[in-house]
């Protein structure tokens, strides 16, 4: 399933750097992203499980906010991209030449 994730991570705050930096790690180990604080990813429920669990175990529910979409199986056909910094599909576009 197709899962978009968002996230605001206060960076003034004390660690709030680190959980920044941490949070994007995370996400790209599952995804790729699609803008600065935005993630598309392709995962399976038990996948999406663990990351869940990952992110909030990162983030400050006091200072942060982590947003899920989720676009289904088909999510794929569902986004529209328009303008600049096109992301690859990993699973349509070959990334090897």
């Amino acid at each position: 399933m197709l899962v978009l994730i968002t996230y605001d991570v206060s960076v003034v705050s004390d660690g709030g750097t680190k959980r920044l930096r941490n949070i994007a790690k995370t996400c790209l180990d599952y995804g790729m992203r699609v803008q600065n604080s935005v993630f598309e990813c392709e995962v399976t429920p038990a996948q999406f499980v663990v990351l869940k669990a990952k992110l909030t175990a990162i983030f400050d529910p006091k200072k942060d906010s982590l947003r899920f979409y989720f676009l289904g199986k088909q999510g794929r056909k569902k986004v529209e991209h328009v303008g600049a910094k096109p992301v690859p599909d990993a699973l349509r576009d070959s990334l090897i030449l």
